[in-house]
């Protein structure tokens, strides 16, 4: 059975979580990473060197990075309604994916670990204006792509796209000292989304 090592309230972990549940894949978790089981210990660093959870074992074989593992599962698993075989299709929900983990990650630092969790060294005055800044500017980008193409990412289907995105636009909703602009697009996304039960488990569950 597969096994995940990371806690369930850690947002990278959530990710995964849901893909299992959207697919119905068994799986056995145990709480590895902030106020669990330590992920700096030889043992853990013999699984994943870069000491972070998620880390996911399927039959022996070591995943980390969570967009990596979801797109793996999705694909052995024969998911094609949200990893589709077709390259085009595929390269613009990984485009989407790459965005979240690279351009809207970093401005989550600002805004949520330092504005909201004033943790060191996010915490710097300038940092957390500017990521602050940058995320309402990206739910802007993202308000006007699902007003000319949604109601998902990649317009009617759920796809792999949608999970990382929905976990950022839960937390979006559960920033605190942020002005937020209204943005009915993705207000009606997040809705849409909730309409998915794994979702309502693992993304919109009272967690940011």
């Amino acid at each position: 059975m597969l096994k995940i090592l990371g806690r369930a309230n850690s947002f990278n972990v959530r990710k995964v979580l849901w893909l299992c549940d959207e697919i119905g894949l068994p799986f056995e978790r145990e709480d590895y990473g902030r106020g669990f089981r330590p992920t700096n210990t030889p043992e853990f660093l013999k699984l994943n060197p870069v000491g972070q959870v998620p880390c996911v074992i399927d039959d022996g074989f070591v995943m980390r990075e969570s967009h990596a593992i979801i797109r793996c599962l999705a694909a052995k698993h024969g998911a094609t309604t949200l990893y589709p075989t077709d390259l085009k299709r595929r390269q613009a929900i990984e485009a989407w994916m790459d965005w979240v983990a690279y351009d809207v990650t970093h401005s989550m630092r600002g805004a949520f670990l330092g504005g909201q969790l004033k943790e060191a060294p996010w915490n710097n005055e300038w940092f957390v204006a500017q990521g602050r800044k940058d995320l309402t500017a990206q739910m802007k980008l993202l308000d006007e792509h699902l007003a000319a193409n949604g109601p998902y990412l990649l317009g009617g289907d759920f796809t792999l796209a949608d999970i990382p995105m929905g976990l950022v636009v839960n937390r979006w909703f559960s920033l605190a000292n942020i002005e937020r602009p209204a943005y009915p697009a993705v207000a009606s996304y997040y809705e849409l989304l909730t309409e998915r039960p794994a979702y309502r488990a693992h993304g919109r569950n009272g967690l940011p």
